[in-house]
């Protein structure tokens, strides 16, 4: 009786042990069955993260090669569908583009890229990317000669130039020279003596970097005679005066009235930073009103031929200089004859001024004097002349407000020893940061598009 109980006993544990690993099995089962299923889920959301990455990177390459397409070669509005194969050719998936074309005035364009794969279509990810093509305006000076800073001149912005680069004054950003060295001339304080390529009493030292690549003026030079055509057809166009040249006034209400300039103040001496010495003005003595005129819809002006500009900017101009067919004996330049500002810095108002050779301060410019916008010099240079007598105009303070762009040396002042002998005292420039991806209408920016924001929805 005793020996049945024990077998009995022992059976019961056995059939309790044997449940007990096979629920512990089967959990063990179940456990790996999910696990299976949750590795399967993680490879195929990598799969559509990668697969919505690569609709991506597609479309920064095909604006690379289209800058204005955004609408994916169709013509059609989206979404755009596009396979995503292996590199055997399999196809894994889908991606689907949806593309937000830039405001007006600006490069930045938002791509919206949906990733899912065929073994599993409804696990879907999204990425949003905001991309830029950065203009030229990006510095806050862009010079393609040697330059001299003094030290009651201050940078706020980025500084490059593909000569030497004196720097006594100030700065706040990268000061970028492509030469490792050069020769400092007696027109930058120096005789003739090899300099590393930035030097000086200036600073922080820490923001100057050398050699850097040389910035190509070749593609900074803007098809002057596109603007001209675009004004022609739907901009505004002035053809010679038939005598000095016009002068702009701009107003605050979006208009400009337009003055024929019948006459120039009397003759002076006066000489460049790549020239001798003349005999002329670059003044307005007498003037004529023509007529008011609303900015175009499109943003441009061009004058084939000398003009003066001043007022206040309400919109997004950009006013072309120059004379065709092309010769560099009938060049045209700009002169800013007074204040040049805008109505708003929030970045919807900008006016670049593109000449064919100088971007010009006269001799009776504003003892305080302030310029916004982008001023290109294309062959000559932004700078105000020396006027002679020495100490003849010497004024007090200059303050730019965007970006000076020079092809050859670049100055608001010019000195003997410590003295200011013609030009402002004191300068200050300030980058607008607004210019880098939305420059005035036509102005030259960079080839390639930037990523500039990265996000999954």
């Amino acid at each position: 009786m005793f020996q049945k109980n024990q077998k009995g006993v022992s059976l019961v544990l056995i059939i309790v042990f044997v449940a007990i690993l096979t629920i512990f099995g089967l959990t063990i089962l179940q456990w790996s069955a999910l696990q299976i299923k949750a590795s399967n889920q993680a490879q195929e959301k990598e799969l559509s993260f990668q697969i919505a990455e690569a609709g991506i990177e597609y479309y920064r390459w095909h604006l690379a090669h289209d800058n204005d397409d955004y609408q994916d070669g169709t013509g059609n509005s989206g979404p755009y569908i596009h396979d995503y194969k292996d590199i055997n050719g399999n196809i894994l998936g889908q991606f689907s583009l949806e593309i937000d074309p830039p405001p007006s005035g600006s490069t930045m364009v938002t791509i919206k890229s949906t990733g899912y794969s065929n073994s599993n279509p409804n696990l879907k990810r999204k990425i949003i990317s905001l991309v830029g093509i950065p203009s030229y305006a990006e510095y806050s000076f862009l010079i393609n000669n040697n330059t001299w800073f003094g030290d009651t001149e201050h940078v706020k912005g980025k500084l490059h130039s593909n000569g030497g680069i004196r720097l006594d004054g100030t700065c706040d950003s990268i000061i970028s020279s492509a030469k490792e060295t050069y020769i400092c001339t007696p027109v930058h304080g120096c005789n003739n003596e090899e300099k590393p390529g930035v030097w000086g009493i200036g600073g922080p030292q820490t923001f100057w970097k050398f050699p850097v690549p040389l910035v190509d003026f070749n593609i900074i030079t803007t098809d002057l005679s596109k603007i001209k055509t675009d004004a022609q057809d739907q901009g505004v166009y002035f053809s010679s005066s038939g005598s000095y040249g016009y002068h702009l006034y701009f107003k605050s209400n979006g208009t400009f009235d337009v003055y024929k300039v019948t006459g120039l103040a009397s003759p002076y001496w006066y000489k460049t930073t790549y020239s001798g010495y003349v005999k002329g003005s670059v003044d307005i003595g007498t003037k004529t009103f023509l007529q008011n005129y609303t900015i175009p819809s499109n943003g441009l002006i061009f004058v084939e031929d000398t003009v003066w500009v001043e007022g206040i900017i309400e919109g997004r101009v950009t006013l072309g200089v120059g004379s065709f067919p092309e010769n560099s004996a009938t060049y045209k330049s700009a002169i800013i004859n007074g204040n040049l500002v805008y109505n708003n810095k929030d970045g919807s108002d900008t006016i670049g001024i593109i000449a064919q050779k100088d971007i010009v301060i006269p001799k009776f410019s504003p003892d305080v004097l302030e310029i916004n916008g982008v001023l290109l010099a294309q062959y000559g240079a932004t700078q105000s002349y020396y006027y002679h007598p020495a100490g003849s105009s010497v004024k007090n303070q200059i303050t730019t407000y965007g970006s000076v762009i020079s092809n050859q040396i670049w100055t608001w002042s010019w000195v003997n020893g410590n003295n200011t002998i013609s030009g402002y005292r004191n300068t200050y420039t300030t980058y607008d940061s607004n210019l880098i991806y939305a420059p005035p209408p036509y102005f030259p920016k960079k080839n390639e598009f930037e990523v500039l924001s990265w996000d999954e929805e």
